[in-house]
């Protein structure tokens, strides 16, 4: 059953649109490293490469340079062979195939051809025939305000992640090493942003984790990959409408 949302915040949908701005910032002794975004003036595009891992871009700073983004984040997960490991859409191209099991496909963002941003639990596929730009990934971590339950508490990595209100404001960026437990109830707590979260959505993070923020958004630019990273399949990048 896909998940039951919020419904948006109305003051939120009134105030003044305002430009992407960096965050760098602790919570629970996590740091929180990335950018917030209003969904009125910018959105996420969906960069896939589709003969696998590095075949295009090695990097975030390349990707987000050869599309002209001002920022750029690994995203879903992928097989030992370079293949998704669930659903992707990248302008309206499908390729991959609907995760219905396992953990890691359990929610979804994605952009509908109306232009409307979401975090979703995984539900059916049909529910997304008119997507534009869609990944499968997961777990969610928080949902509807609250941290999701039987997350897993042991093992500690980095972490690449979604957050989002419910409605236009956003936040993408990654996490220093934690786990997904601590993470969840890290966001149920507090935001990295300065509103409250309704859905958050882990993405590949670990030795995939790389993040990309130009110079267009004050205080960048930089990079943020280890040496150990490793090339992934596709990446989420920001750019204005």
């Amino acid at each position: 059953m896909s998940a039951v949302l919020a419904p948006p915040n109305r003051q939120a949908l009134s105030s003044p649109v305002k430009a992407p701005a960096l965050t760098q910032v602790f919570i629970r002794g996590i740091h929180f490293e990335g950018a917030s975004f209003d969904a009125r003036s910018h959105r996420l595009l969906v960069i896939d490469q589709p003969n696998g891992p590095a075949s295009t871009f090695a990097t975030c700073q390349e990707v987000a340079r050869q599309h002209d983004a001002l920022l750029a984040l690994n995203a879903g997960f992928f097989t030992p062979d370079g293949n998704p490991l669930g659903l992707v859409i990248s302008k309206g191209k499908r390729t991959g195939a609907w995760n219905s099991a396992s953990s890691l496909g359990s929610g979804i963002f994605s952009e509908s051809a109306t232009g409307h941003l979401s975090i979703t639990r995984r539900g059916s596929p049909t529910a997304f025939l008119d997507a534009r730009e869609l990944i499968q990934s997961g777990p969610l971590l928080t949902e509807n305000g609250g941290a999701v339950g039987g997350l897993d508490a042991g093992k500690i990595a980095v972490r690449s992640i979604l957050l989002t209100d419910g409605g236009t404001r956003w936040w993408i960026g990654k996490t220093s090493a934690c786990t997904l437990a601590a993470l969840g109830e890290s966001l149920a707590s507090q935001s990295p942003a300065a509103w409250p979260i309704q859905h958050a959505l882990n993405l590949d993070g670990g030795r995939s984790t790389d993040l990309y923020v130009s110079a267009r958004i004050p205080g960048g630019s930089f990079e943020r990959r280890s040496f150990l990273n490793r090339p992934v399949r596709n990446f989420l990048i920001l750019k204005p409408k």
